[in-house]
């Protein structure tokens, strides 16, 4: 990694370098947005449930309720309907998803378009929210145009960085926003353990040491889990001499569906926590606090269960074991001691079902996390710590994922740099 960041500072590395700036001044100037609050407004003072995650990858916009206050999010729910559209349920998305780099232009296309109608709607939504009966619908019209406007821009941030700098630029965005927060929960963390808490210091600092400690302890588990795969042999008949080729391998990630499914768990269970702010009924609102909260057992196991449930749900609409297997076969490729068509798709179905248990029993800790340090720190007496100070937590998945990506984008960048110039002598 250390020869790595040499190399980029070499001064035949000029052009990468630039890249690399220009990523991080883009990334500055969405942290500067993040703080900019729409005009007229103020902070958002009640709790924001489960609105949470939003706030978390927007690097606390919401919560500021700032033009960048929606961030990425409508345009990510977009794509994820796109995605679900491509499964032969309408049949002019899956025709565009099987004509390749130009049907997954006119996809993404579509998906940004929706993405800015969502984000017009959300932002409806907020304004009305915040603004309550008070209001005129001009003013409700005037947020919900910034926020969306916010939106856009946020979007258009995000394509020039991954045309002009380094990654994806809207996984770099959702990154840079969590990655803010982290700070002041350190400094959050340092207060509440050490400096405001009416236990002893040695014993304050020993908490916090502790803290830092299984904070990174976590991250190494989540590198680890992410970077963990199973290799699916695969041979390839060589038509011209008509004898088997080099084996290789098909990797299948133990986690091949991301934070999707936490984030569609959370976004099923919170339409009820959503509808009684709304209603304002009391007898809905207990009923929902009692039995439809993350932090009650009830809510919790409903928690569980739809993450294992969408996680199998994305992970097969991903991978497609029927679309793997026809693919194999038409390539001539098969898998060792697997009969090519129904036998290779139950083979792949199978070996995706027991990954799937895994990744998903992985999520549900990551997930899961915040909630049990919580549960706990309330037990322990004489301390008491922000809502923000958490371990683990969907945001740490996404942080981890991405500089994993990024990384990698950098180290091949590198590597056909040094192909080039090795060629480039001979």
């Amino acid at each position: 990694m250390f020869h790595n960041l040499k190399q980029v500072f070499a001064p035949t590395n000029k052009d990468l370098r630039k890249r690399i700036l220009f990523t991080l001044g883009a990334l500055m100037v969405f942290i500067i947005g993040t703080n900019i609050q729409v005009p007229g407004t103020t902070d958002i003072t009640w709790n924001l449930g489960f609105l949470e995650l939003i706030n978390a990858m927007g690097g606390g916009a919401l919560k500021q309720f700032s033009i960048f206050a929606l961030g990425v999010m409508p345009y990510i729910t977009a794509t994820i309907i796109m995605q679900l559209l491509q499964m032969d349920i309408i049949p002019y998305f899956s025709d565009l998803a099987k004509q390749g780099p130009v049907g997954r232009q006119k996809i993404n296309k579509i998906s940004r378009y929706m993405g800015i109608a969502f984000a017009f709607i959300e932002g409806f939504a907020f304004a009305f929210a915040f603004m309550g009966n008070t209001a005129t619908a001009f003013d409700y019209l005037y947020v919900a145009t910034i926020l969306t406007a916010g939106t856009a821009f946020t979007l258009w941030l995000g394509d020039q960085i991954t045309r002009k700098g380094l990654g994806n630029g809207i996984s770099l965005i959702i990154m840079a926003g969590i990655i803010a927060t982290l700070p002041s929960m350190f400094i959050e963390a340092f207060n509440g353990l050490v400096l405001t808490s009416s236990i002893n210091t040695v014993l304050g600092v020993f908490l916090f040491l502790l803290f830092v400690i299984v904070y990174f302890v976590i991250i190494v588990g989540v590198i680890w889990v992410q970077e963990a795969d199973r290799k699916i042999p695969v041979q390839y008949a060589n038509k011209s001499t008509s004898v088997y080729g080099n084996q290789s391998f098909m990797p299948v990630k133990i986690n091949s569906a991301g934070v999707v499914p936490v984030i569609f768990a959370s976004t099923f269970l919170s339409i009820p926590a959503a509808i009684a702010q709304f209603i304002n009924n009391a007898d809905f609102t207990n009923f929902v606090n009692q039995y439809l909260s993350f932090t009650t057992p009830v809510g919790f196991l409903i928690y569980v269960l739809l993450i294992f449930f969408f996680g199998y749900f994305y992970t097969f609409i991903q991978m497609r074991p029927d679309e793997l297997s026809k693919n194999l076969q038409n390539n001539g490729g098969y898998i060792p001691g697997v009969r090519p068509g129904k036998d290779t798709e139950k083979y792949v179905s199978g070996v995706l079902s027991h990954l799937t248990v895994a990744g998903s029993l992985f999520l549900v800790i990551i997930a899961g996390l915040p909630i049990v340090f919580s549960a706990i720190i309330n037990m322990i007496p004489n301390i008491s710590l922000s809502s923000n100070v958490t371990i683990g937590g969907t945001g740490l998945l996404i942080v981890v994922g991405v500089a994993l990506e990024t990384y990698k984008q950098l180290e091949g960048s590198l590597v056909t740099r040094s192909y080039k110039k090795g060629y480039s002598r001979r």
